[in-house]
C-alpha cells in the first residue's frame, strides 16, 4: 500500500547541516530519506538524512495532533519526507556530539510522505562491508551512502577547479569527437556499426590525441577538455573501460612549459580540493634514474628501499645465477627491507613466490641477526669478502632482510619494484595522507612488443624523439629517447603527455621505424598526414586520468568509488546488465549476422 502525498504548497527552505545553533526558534522545512526511526511512545525520533549529513526530526503528537503522528507511525527506512517544524536547541542530556548538527533538532508541525520505500537490499551507511557486486547491482541506492557521496562531490569540486583554472591561464574548452577512425594501436578500440554505411565502423577514442594536435595546427594555441575515453582492455582497480581525461595542449612550448603549467594547476588542485600545498618545483627523474632505483617509471617516493645494482660485486663469483645473469647482459640487484631480519621462513618464501609471480626464477636473501651475524641460504656459494661487500652495498645493518634477483633487467626492475611495494604494504609505509609527486622524463621512443615481434611506440607514435637521438631512427631505434613526460603520484601515473612530432618528414620516419609501410600509414594517418603540409605549430601536452586523481584524493582503493555507474571486471554493469543483446531487426539494419560463439 502506497502513502505517497504531493509536496505541493511546501517548499524546501534548507538542506539538512545548513541549519545551525542560529536558526533556533526559526520555522523550517526540510526535506530527505529517513535514515532511522526511533518510537519511544508518543514521541517518534526521525534522523533525516540529505547529501549535506543528517539531522533529528522529533515528531510528538502534541506539536503535530493525530493525524500527523499516526502518519509518522508508518514511516519506515528510505521513506523520503517533508517536514516543516520549528529548530530547537536538544537539552544537555541529548547533544550528539558525532553529528553536525547535533546540538539542535527540528520539532515537526507538519509532516508528508512524498515517497514510501520497500526495505532496501543493504543497510545505507558509511564505509558498507556489503559485497560489492550487491553493491553495485543497486548502484543507485550504494549511491546513497555518504562517504561515496563525499567522493563525487569532491570529483565536482575537483573538475570545478581544473575548469577555472585553465580558463584563467586562457585555454579554450572544445569538444572533439565522439565518433571517429579506427587507428588500431595499442589498446584494443570500442567499434561501432554504421547504418547508413553497411560493413562499416566508428571507433569510440581512446584518447582525443589527434584532434587536439589538429587544433594546435588550426592554431588554437591552447586547448583543453574534460572528455570521455574508451578502452576495451582487461581491468583492474585502476582502470576502467570508459574513462575521463582532463586533456590539455598548447603550441609554441618546449617540456619546462607544458610541465610548469601542470605543476600550477596540481597545486591549485590540491590546495582548493585538499587544502595540501605541493612543494614546486616537483622533483624530476629521467625514466632510466627511476627504473634503476625504484624498478618502476612510476616510482612511489613515500619510502625508501631504492634498488642498489651489485652487479659489479658479483660478477666474478663463483655463485653462477649471479654471475651468470651478468654475463648474459643482465643485472644483479637487492633491496633492503629495513627491520624485516627477524621475518618468519614462511612469510620469506611467500615473498619468493611472489618474485616468481613478477617474473624470476627465484628470489635470493640475507637476514642478518642482530648479533650481525647471517641467516641464507646463498652465502655458502660466495665468498665472505663478496658477503660483505653486498651487504655493505645495501647499508645492511643487524636486523634488516636483504632481497636479490638476478636476471634480465626488465624482470630484476620488476620483481624487486614489486616486492619494494609489497613490503612498503607490510611495514604500512604507504600513508595516503601523503602525497609525492615526481615527473619522470627522458622515456624510450620505443618498446619491444613480444606479441606482434615488432617495437611499438611506449607512449604514442606522435612523440618527438630526442634530437640527438635522430641519427639511431635508422642504426638502433630502441636507444632512441623521446620527449615524453608522466607526472606521477605515490605509485600511480596520474597524468603522461609529450611533445609532438610538428614536422611531416620525421612523422614519416617514425612511422617507419614502427614498420608501417607509406600506403598503411597513409590508410590510418592519412587525414594527419594531409595536415601537415599546411603549417604546423611546435606543439605538445598533457592528458591527465581524472578518475585516478579523484582515487588518490579520496583515499579509495578503487576508481569504481568516485566512479558513478562503474562497470565490474568483465566490463560489464550489475545496475543494467550491459552489454545485452539487441533484436535481429537491429542487427540488420546494420548489416550484421552473429555466429553461435563457443566460449
Amino acid at each position: 500500500m502506497s502513502f505517497s502525498e504531493s509536496m505541493t504548497g511546501m517548499k524546501r527552505t534548507h538542506m539538512c547541516t545548513a541549519l545551525t545553533e542560529e536558526h533556533i526558534d526559526e520555522n523550517v522545512t526540510i526535506m530527505g530519506w529517513v535514515q532511522k526511526r526511533r518510537d519511544l511512545g508518543g514521541v517518534i525520533f526521525l534522523d533525516v538524512r540529505d547529501r549535506t549529513g543528517l539531522l533529528q526530526v522529533v515528531v510528538d503528537i502534541s506539536s503535530i495532533g493525530d493525524e500527523g503522528f499516526k502518519k509518522s507511525e508508518k514511516i519506515r527506512t528510505e521513506f523520503v519526507i517533508a517536514v516543516k517544524g520549528l529548530v530547537e536547541k536538544r537539552t544537555e542530556e541529548t547533544i550528539n556530539t558525532n553529528l553536525q548538527t547535533g546540538t539542535i533538532e527540528v520539532r515537526a508541525m507538519e509532516l508528508r510522505i512524498l515517497s514510501d520505500a520497500e526495505t532496501p537490499p543493504f543497510q545505507i551507511e558509511e564505509n558498507s562491508s556489503v559485497r560489492e557486486d550487491l553493491r553495485l547491482k543497486y548502484r543507485y541506492l550504494d549511491l546513497r551512502r555518504p562517504d561515496l557521496q563525499k567522493k563525487l562531490m569532491l570529483r565536482s569540486k575537483l573538475t570545478e577547479v581544473v575548469r577555472s583554472f585553465m580558463s584563467e591561464e586562457g585555454f579554450v574548452d572544445l569538444e572533439t569527437p565522439m565518433l571517429t577512425k579506427s587507428t588500431p594501436e595499442g589498446a584494443r578500440d570500442y567499434l561501432v556499426p554504421s547504418r547508413v554505411n553497411p560493413g562499416n565502423f566508428y571507433a569510440l577514442p581512446q584518447s582525443p590525441q589527434i584532434f587536439k594536435q589538429l587544433l594546435m595546427l588550426s592554431g588554437f594555441d591552447k586547448y583543453y577538455q574534460i572528455v570521455k575515453c574508451f578502452r576495451d582492455e582487461d581491468l583492474r582497480a585502476d582502470r576502467q573501460p570508459e574513462f575521463t581525461q582532463i586533456d590539455i595542449e598548447m603550441s609554441f612550448v618546449d617540456e619546462d612549459d607544458v610541465m610548469n603549467m601542470n605543476e600550477r594547476l596540481l597545486a591549485k588542485m590540491f590546495k582548493e580540493v585538499m587544502d595540501v600545498d605541493i612543494a614546486l618545483p616537483i622533483k624530476r627523474l629521467t625514466y632510466q634514474e627511476a627504473m634503476d632505483r625504484f624498478g618502476s617509471d612510476k616510482p612511489d617516493l613515500r619510502f625508501g628501499m631504492e634498488l642498489v645494482n651489485i652487479s659489479d660485486i658479483v660478477k666474478d663469483s663463483d655463485f653462477k645465477v649471479f654471475s651468470g645473469a651478468v654475463a648474459n647482459g643482465g643485472s644483479v640487484r637487492g633491496i633492503n627491507a629495513k627491520t624485516c631480519g627477524d621475518m618468519p621462513r614462511r612469510q620469506i618464501d611467500a615473498l619468493g613466490e611472489a618474485a616468481v609471480s613478477y617474473g624470476a626464477k627465484g628470489m635470493a636473501w640475507i637476514a642478518i641477526n642482530e648479533d650481525g651475524t647471517y641467516k641464507s641460504a646463498i652465502t655458502k656459494f660466495l665468498s665472505e669478502e663478496i658477503v660483505e661487500a653486498m651487504v655493505a652495498a645495501l647499508e645492511g645493518q643487524p636486523g634488516d632482510l636483504l632481497l636479490f634477483c638476478a636476471d634480465k633487467n626488465e624482470v630484476v626492475y620488476n620483481t624487486l619494484g614489486n616486492l619494494r611495494l609489497d613490503i612498503a604494504k607490510r611495514l604500512d609505509l604507504l600513508k595516503k595522507d601523503v602525497f609525492d609527486f615526481v615527473w619522470v622524463t627522458d622515456f624510450p621512443l620505443v618498446e619491444w612488443n613480444p606479441e606482434q615481434k615488432r617495437y611499438t611506440a611506449m607512449h604514442h607514435m606522435f612523440t618527438m624523439p630526442k634530437e640527438e637521438d635522430m641519427e639511431l631512427m635508422t642504426t638502433d631505434i630502441s636507444k632512441v629517447r623521446s620527449r615524453a613526460y608522466d607526472i606521477c603520484l605515490n605509485g600511480n601515473e596520474i597524468g603522461g603527455g609529450s611533445l609532438r612530432i610538428h614536422q611531416r618528414e620525421v612523422q614519416e620516419r617514425v612511422f617507419e621505424a614502427l614498420g608501417f609501410s607509406e600506403e598503411d600509414a597513409y590508410d590510418r594517418f592519412g587525414f594527419l598526414l594531409d595536415a601537415f603540409r599546411y603549417g604546423v605549430p611546435p606543439h605538445g601536452g598533457l592528458a591527465y586520468g581524472l578518475d585516478r586523481i579523484a582515487m588518490l584524493m579520496t583515499g579509495s582503493d578503487s576508481i569504481r568509488d568516485v566512479i558513478a555507474f562503474p562497470k565490474v571486471k568483465d566490463a560489464s554493469c550489475p545496475m543494467t546488465s550491459a552489454p545485452g543483446v539487441v533484436e535481429e531487426k537491429q542487427l540488420e539494419e546494420l548489416a550484421i549476422r552473429i555466429d553461435k560463439i563457443e566460449l
